[in-house]
C-alpha cells in the first residue's frame, strides 16, 4: 500500500454538457499529497493541442492575455469550497468556451508519486429550452370561493441536440418565498412538495400532461391557504458520463394570480356562560355562508380544558354529519334549530364540565354523480363555561375535652361539624388537624400538618406527628358522623401549642370520583401548662478520712431533686488522674456505673487483675455508695458522682430530666519509695541484612532500695518505622511481670526473642534484620512494687527515650554467588571456543600449499610483484 500511494487529482467524467448562455462550475480536487493542508490549483485550457493559461489561485501573472479582460470582470473566476478543492465559473458561457479544461497542482510532495493534473472535455450546445403560459397569454387573475376548484397550463419543450429530460415543477408564491406544490422530475417520477402529500394522495392536487407538449395542474377543493401566485418550473437535465444527472439550465413563467373567498362562518351567541352544578348547559352554534344552491352542513362539539388546545388535542362531545345522523350520548343532546343553528344541550352539568367549548362546521354540496362534496371547513372561536359548585353551608367547632396538667398526662380534642344545611346525600366530610407553636411576644410559626384524611378515608400523615402516629402514642378517631377526636397519649412540652382542625367537604360526581368543593377552618384551642425548672444536687462524701495503698476507698452520694415526678436515678463514677498517666491521655476516666433500673456496668475499667475491685451500690432511693478495694498508687485523683435525674415518659419509657454532678474526692498517696528509670542502650545500632540486633532495656532505682522479690515489671517494645517519631508505634513483643511473653503478628521473614537477663535488665532481639526492621525502638515498663502489706502496687508507666536502628545491605556477600558463577560460566565458553577453534583448524580445514622454492639471492619474479 506504501508503494501505491500518491497524489491524485480529479475532475467530473467528461464530457461535460453546458447551454450557451449559463453559468458554469467545473470542480478540481486534490488528495493523498503531502505538505500544507491548502493546495493551490492552476486551470488551463486547450481548443486543439495547446494549452492556453486560465487562471490561478497562487500566481495573479498567470493569466493569458485573452483571458485578462474576463478574469478581471468576474466572469471567470476560481471559488474555493475547501483547502483541498476548487470550482472554476465561467458565466455566460460560449461556444468559444468549448473545448479541453486542465487541472493542475504545484508538487508539494517530497517524491513525486501519483498525478498532478488532470483534464475534463466541456461541450456547449445550443439553447433549446421554451416554456409559456397556455396559448401564450400573459399571467391572469381567477377569484375562487372556498371548495372550488382551478386548473392551470403551461407548455415546455426542448429543441436541444442531446438526450435531455425536462423536470416540471409547478410553484405558488403567498408571501415572500415559492413554494413546491407537485414535480414531474426527469425520471418519470411525480414528487408532491412539503405540505401536499396528503392532497396527492387524495387527488384533490394532481399533475397532467397533453398534447403539444402542456403540463396542467388540477387542484380540487380550494382553500384559503392556496391562494397566490402559481408559475411553471422547468429544469433540463442530461446524464453525465459517469451515470449521474446534471441540471443544465433552468426557465420559470409564471401562470397565474389565484383568490381564494371565504364561503362560511361559525359563531357564538354567547361569549363566556356561568351555570350552576346541576343545571343544564344550553349552546348555539350558527353557521353563516354566501354560498346559494343545496348544501348540507356537519357539525362537530368539542371540549378542552385550555384555550390554546389544538383540535386534536380537544375531547369530542358530539357531532351531526350532513345526512343529519347525530352520534349517541346520554347526558348530552345535539338539535337543529334551522336552516343555519344547532344547538347543544348538557343536562345535570358537573364542576368537570368547566372549560372551553367550540364547534367545528363543514359545508357539503352535491356533485353531478349523486354524491357529497365537502368545500369547506370552519371552527369556532372557543366559548369559556364555568360551572359553580354547590358549596354545603356548615360551621366548626373544636373543643378539648382532656387538658393535662403534668408532663405526660393525656390531651384529647374533639372537632364537631355543626349547623349543616343544604347537603346532599352525596356530601362527604373528612378532617385535617394542624398544629402551631407560640413564640415569645407577637411572632406565631406557620402551622404544620400532623394528619389529613382523603376522600377516600386514606390517612395522610404529617412529619411532625408520623412517628408518634405509627407507634401509637398519637390516636386519629371518627367519634360519630359529625365527630372527629384527636387524643395524645402522653403529652410533652414539644406538644404545647394552638391546635385546629380543617373539615372538608367532598361532593360525588358522575364519574364517582370525589372532588373537594369546600373548606372551614375551627378556632384554635391552645394545650399549656405551668412547668417548673427541674433541681437536682449531688452531695459526695469520704466515709474514711486516711488510708493508705492497698486498703479499701469508700464514698457516698447523696441525691436530692425538686419539681420532678416519681424520679429515678443513674449514677457514674469519674476519676480524673493526672496528666502523667499515659493509659488515659484525656484526663477522665469512667469507671462504673448503675442505671435507673438499678443495673451495673463496668464502663473504662479495663484491669482485668482487678475486675472485681470497684462496686457501686444502691443503699436508699437516693443514696448511692462506691467501694474501691486494694486501691493502688496508680489511683490517686479526683473522684465524681455524675447523677441523671428520669422521670416516667409515655409507654412505660423513661425520659432523662437533668443532670447533676457532685463534689470532688481526692485521692492522694504521700509514698517516699524507690524512684524509676528507664534507658534504651544497644552495642552495634547499624548491623547489615540478615544479622541479630540486641537491644538492651535497662531500668535503675534511685532513693530508697528493695529486695529484688519485693519489685516486679511488665516490659513492652515499640517501634516507630520512620527516621522521625511521626507516626503510630507498632507493639513488638511484651513481658509481664510474672514472665509470660506475647509477641505481635509480623508480616516478614525476621524474629523476635524477648528475655530477662538480670533483675533489671530485659534484652530484645531481632533474629534475621530486614530492610522493614529499621526505626526508632523504645520501651515502656510498668514497675510493681510490694508494700509492707504484701499489697503489690502498680507505678506509673515509664517510656524510655528511643533508639534507631540501622539496617544495612551486605554488597559482597549479595554480589559473590552471582559473579563466581558468571566468571565460571564465561570461563568454560571461552575455553570451549578455544578447543572448537583448534580442532577445526587441525583436522577440518587444514589444505597444502604448494610453493616453489626461490633463491633468496635472485631477483624476485615479476609475479610476485
Amino acid at each position: 500500500l506504501a508503494f501505491c500511494r500518491g497524489r491524485i487529482v480529479r475532475v467530473p467524467k467528461g464530457p461535460l454538457i453546458r447551454v450557451v448562455g449559463t453559468e458554469v462550475a467545473i470542480p478540481c480536487s486534490v488528495s493523498d499529497y503531502d505538505g500544507p493542508s491548502e493546495q493551490n490549483f492552476d486551470w488551463e485550457f486547450s481548443r486543439e493541442t495547446d494549452f492556453v493559461r486560465i487562471v490561478s489561485t497562487w500566481d495573479s501573472t498567470f493569466t493569458s492575455e485573452e483571458y485578462q479582460k474576463r478574469v478581471g470582470r468576474g466572469d471567470i473566476k476560481l471559488r474555493r469550497s475547501s483547502n483541498d478543492a476548487v470550482e472554476l465559473v465561467i458565466r455566460n458561457i460560449q461556444p468559444a468556451d468549448q473545448g479541453r479544461y486542465k487541472c493542475s497542482t504545484p508538487s508539494t510532495d517530497a517524491t513525486v508519486q501519483g498525478n498532478y493534473d488532470a483534464e475534463v472535455q466541456v461541450k456547449v450546445i445550443s439553447d433549446g429550452l421554451s416554456v409559456s403560459g397556455f396559448k401564450a397569454r400573459s399571467s391572469t387573475s381567477l377569484r375562487l370561493s372556498e371548495g372550488d376548484s382551478f386548473k392551470l397550463r403551461c407548455s415546455a419543450t426542448t429543441t436541444s441536440p442531446e438526450h435531455t429530460h425536462l423536470h416540471v415543477t409547478w410553484q405558488v408564491k403567498s408571501g415572500s418565498s415559492w413554494r413546491d406544490i407537485l414535480s414531474l422530475t426527469h425520471e418519470g417520477k411525480f414528487q408532491p412538495g412539503p405540505g401536499y402529500e396528503e392532497r396527492y394522495r387524495s387527488g384533490d392536487i394532481r399533475l397532467d400532461t397533453g398534447a403539444n407538449d402542456t403540463y396542467r395542474l388540477s387542484v380540487s377543493q380550494a382553500s384559503s391557504t392556496d391562494g397566490g401566485a402559481y408559475r411553471c418550473l422547468v429544469s433540463e437535465w442530461v446524464r453525465g458520463a459517469d451515470g449521474s444527472w446534471q441540471k443544465i439550465q433552468e426557465k420559470s413563467v409564471e401562470i397565474a394570480t389565484v383568490s381564494i373567498q371565504r364561503t362560511g362562518e361559525c359563531s357564538w351567541w354567547a361569549v363566556n356562560v356561568s351555570v350552576t352544578e346541576r343545571d343544564s348547559l344550553d349552546l348555539m352554534c350558527n353557521i353563516t355562508t354566501d354560498r346559494s344552491g343545496i348544501f348540507q352542513a356537519e357539525v362537530m362539539w368539542y371540549f378542552s380544558a385550555s384555550p390554546d388546545d389544538t383540535l386534536s388535542d380537544a375531547q369530542l362531545l358530539l357531532s351531526m354529519d350532513h345526512d343529519s345522523v347525530v352520534s349517541d350520548s346520554t347526558l348530552i343532546s345535539l338539535s337543529h334549530v334551522d336552516r343555519n343553528s344547532y344547538r347543544l344541550l348538557v343536562r345535570d352539568v358537573d364542576v368537570e364540565d368547566s372549560g372551553y367549548y367550540f364547534c367545528e362546521a363543514a359545508i357539503w354540496v352535491p356533485l353531478h354523480n349523486g354524491s357529497w362534496h365537502k368545500v369547506v371547513e370552519r371552527t369556532s372561536a372557543p366559548v369559556s363555561v364555568v360551572v359553580t359548585a354547590l358549596e354545603p353551608d356548615y360551621d366548626v367547632f373544636l373543643n378539648a375535652s382532656k387538658t393535662p396538667k403534668f408532663s405526660d398526662d393525656p390531651t384529647e380534642l374533639h372537632c364537631r361539624i355543626t349547623n349543616v344545611q343544604d347537603t346532599e346525600a352525596n356530601i362527604r366530610f373528612t378532617v385535617s388537624w394542624y398544629y402551631r407553636q407560640r413564640l415569645p411576644g407577637d411572632d406565631v410559626m406557620a402551622e404544620e400538618l400532623l394528619a389529613s384524611m382523603d376522600a377516600d378515608w386514606t390517612l395522610l400523615l404529617g412529619d411532625r406527628g408520623r412517628e408518634r402516629i405509627q407507634n401509637g402514642e398519637i390516636i386519629l378517631s371518627k367519634k360519630s358522623a359529625d365527630t372527629f377526636s384527636l387524643r395524645i397519649q402522653w403529652t410533652s412540652e414539644s406538644d404545647r401549642g394552638d391546635y385546629f382542625c380543617v373539615v372538608s367537604a367532598w361532593s360525588r360526581h358522575r364519574n364517582n370520583s370525589w372532588v373537594k368543593s369546600k373548606d372551614v377552618t375551627s378556632a384554635s384551642v391552645n394545650i399549656f401548662w405551668a412547668t417548673q425548672d427541674y433541681t437536682l444536687t449531688v452531695e459526695a462524701v469520704k466515709l474514711k478520712p486516711f488510708f493508705v495503698a492497698g486498703h479499701t476507698f469508700e464514698m457516698t452520694c447523696k441525691v436530692s431533686s425538686k419539681n420532678i415526678k416519681t424520679p429515678r436515678y443513674s449514677v457514674l463514677i469519674t476519676a480524673e488522674k493526672p496528666l502523667t498517666d499515659q493509659s488515659n491521655p484525656n484526663g477522665t476516666t469512667r469507671i462504673i456505673s448503675l442505671n435507673q433500673d438499678s443495673v451495673v456496668r463496668l464502663e473504662d475499667w479495663t484491669d482485668q487483675t482487678r475486675v472485681d475491685g470497684v462496686v457501686l451500690e444502691k443503699v436508699q432511693e437516693n443514696e448511692f455508695r462506691y467501694r474501691m478495694y486494694q486501691t493502688q498508687i496508680s489511683d490517686a485523683g479526683l473522684y465524681r458522682c455524675v447523677v441523671t435525674a428520669w422521670s416516667p415518659g409515655g409507654g412505660g419509657m423513661w425520659r432523662e430530666a437533668v443532670n447533676g454532678l457532685s463534689n470532688p474526692i481526692q485521692i492522694d498517696f504521700q509514698t517516699s519509695g524507690p524512684v524509676f528509670n528507664v534507658s534504651v542502650h544497644s552495642d552495634s545500632p547499624t548491623i547489615y541484612q540478615g544479622e541479630v540486633a540486641d537491644l538492651l532495656c535497662i531500668v535503675t532505682m534511685e532513693g530508697m532500695p528493695l529486695e529484688p522479690d519485693d519489685m516486679s515489671f511488665d516490659v513492652s517494645w515499640f517501634a516507630v518505622h520512620s527516621f522521625a517519631l511521626d507516626r503510630e508505634p507498632i507493639l513488638l513483643a511484651s513481658l509481664d511481670r510474672r514472665g509470660i511473653v506475647t509477641q505481635s503478628r509480623r508480616n516478614g521473614s525476621s524474629d523476635l526473642s524477648l528475655e530477662r537477663i538480670s533483675p533489671l535488665e530485659f534484652r530484645l532481639r531481632v533474629h534475621g534484620c530486614e530492610d522493614h526492621d529499621f526505626g526508632n525502638h523504645y520501651c515502656v515498663v510498668t514497675p510493681w512494687v510490694r508494700s509492707a502489706t504484701g499489697v503489690w502496687q502498680r507505678e506509673p508507666d515509664i517510656r524510655a527515650k528511643p533508639i534507631f536502628l540501622s539496617v544495612k545491605m551486605d554488597v559482597l556477600n549479595a554480589f559473590k554467588y552471582p559473579l563466581l558463577i558468571g566468571v565460571g560460566l564465561a570461563t568454560a565458553i571461552g575455553l570451549l571456543s578455544c578447543l572448537i577453534g583448534y580442532c577445526s583448524s587441525r583436522w577440518c580445514c587444514k589444505k597444502e600449499v604448494q610453493e616453489t622454492r626461490r633463491e633468496r639471492r635472485r631477483l624476485m619474479s615479476m609475479e610476485m610483484d
